[in-house]
C-alpha cells in the first residue's frame, strides 16, 4: 500500500494559509522554528514624533521637510533604534522606512564629534542619490 504524505495548513505571518506537503517532524519543527523566529516581537508604537524622545534639532529638521506625523513603519521602528536594538523592518515602497532610519541614526549623532558615527549602505540606487 503506497503511503500518501500528509497535507497540513499552517499559519503563514501575514494571514495566508500555507499548505506542508510531506514533512517529517524534524522539518515541522524547524519551520515552526522560523514562523516564531520571524513574528514581530515589538509592540510599542508611538504616534508623534514629540512622544520619541528626539533631539531638539532632529524634530525641527524633520517638521522642516514637512513630515507632521510618523507613518506606521516610522511608529514602530525608530524607537528600537534609538534604544540601541538590532533591528529588522519590511514595509512597501514609499512608507517611510529610509525616514526611519534616518531619523533613528541622527538621533544617535553627536553634532560635537568630528569623528564618523555613522554608516549607511545602500544597496538601492534611488537612495543612494
Amino acid at each position: 500500500m503506497e503511503s500518501k504524505p500528509d497535507t497540513q495548513p499552517n499559519q503563514a505571518t501575514d494571514g495566508e494559509m500555507v499548505l506542508t506537503k510531506g514533512m517529517n517532524e524534524e522539518e515541522k519543527k524547524k519551520e515552526q522554528e522560523d514562523n516564531d523566529y520571524l513574528k514581530p516581537n515589538w509592540d510599542e508604537s508611538v504616534d508623534r514624533f514629540d512622544d520619541m524622545g528626539l533631539k531638539e534639532e532632529v524634530l525641527r529638521g524633520i517638521y522642516g521637510y514637512g513630515f507632521n506625523k510618523p507613518s506606521p513603519i516610522q511608529m514602530k521602528g525608530i524607537l528600537p533604534v534609538i534604544q540601541g536594538h538590532d533591528t529588522i523592518a519590511q514595509a512597501q515602497s514609499g512608507t517611510g522606512k529610509t525616514g526611519a532610519f534616518t531619523i533613528a541614526t541622527l538621533q544617535a549623532i553627536d553634532a560635537a564629534s568630528n569623528h564618523t558615527q555613522a554608516l549607511i549602505v545602500s544597496p538601492v540606487r534611488e537612495l543612494a542619490l
